[in-house]
């Protein structure tokens, strides 16, 4: 079965975002984007990517991981300010909005629906596992099926923003078991976890 992977950027205070929910890595944005941390998301993550950064770095691979992306509206957003209307024209692209009533981009997907009975559809076709890309909202309300995290996590700490998961997230204590992790010469880290099975 697909697995649902909640794979994000985050601070080692644990924020996605600045308080206005901004892109952390666009022009006024304050990501450290290192020499290494772009070599190992080219080399591990492709998929990954959005296309404009693809073309930019000459990126062609199909990646291993991911064949569908998710993200909510603020995040798609964030892309069409940019001029993006399908950031990610190489998966399979998935939106989570109740306000767009007319996708900007006919490869788009928006999802009016229960976000929970979509990715359970999701999980049972065939494909690659799925990507959760944010944001804090739509995350927490598919919480319960998160199967694993990829953390990307950047040596800055911001002191306020927008959290992993938004402070509408239920109380629901959850253990996970770190798979795999690689620390970068710069002091980011990538840090895959799955879902301990005792929960």
């Amino acid at each position: 079965m697909r697995r649902l992977v909640y794979s994000i950027a985050t601070t080692l205070d644990g924020f996605i975002a600045g308080p206005d929910g901004g892109d952390p890595t666009g022009p006024d944005g304050f990501w450290p984007i290192h020499e290494d941390y772009l070599a190992h998301l080219m080399a591990t993550y492709p998929e990954t990517l959005p296309v404009h950064a693809r073309q930019a770095l000459s990126v062609t691979a199909e990646g291993t991981h991911f064949d569908t992306v998710l993200e909510g509206r603020r995040t798609y957003e964030i892309g069409l300010a940019a001029g993006l209307t399908d950031a990610y024209p190489h998966l399979r692209h998935l939106v989570f909005s109740r306000t767009l009533t007319e996708s900007p981009d006919p490869a788009v997907e928006l999802i009016a629906g229960d976000p929970v009975e979509t990715v359970r559809a999701l999980k049972r076709q065939d494909g690659k596992d799925i990507w959760l890309m944010g944001g804090a909202e739509l995350a927490s309300s598919l919480y319960a099926e998160i199967d694993a995290l990829i953390l990307k996590v950047g040596p800055l700490t911001i002191g306020d923003g927008i959290p992993l998961f938004s402070r509408k997230a239920a109380f629901d204590p959850r253990t996970w078991r770190l798979g795999d992790h690689t620390v970068l010469g710069s002091g980011a880290m990538f840090l895959t976890y799955t879902r301990a099975a005792t929960d």
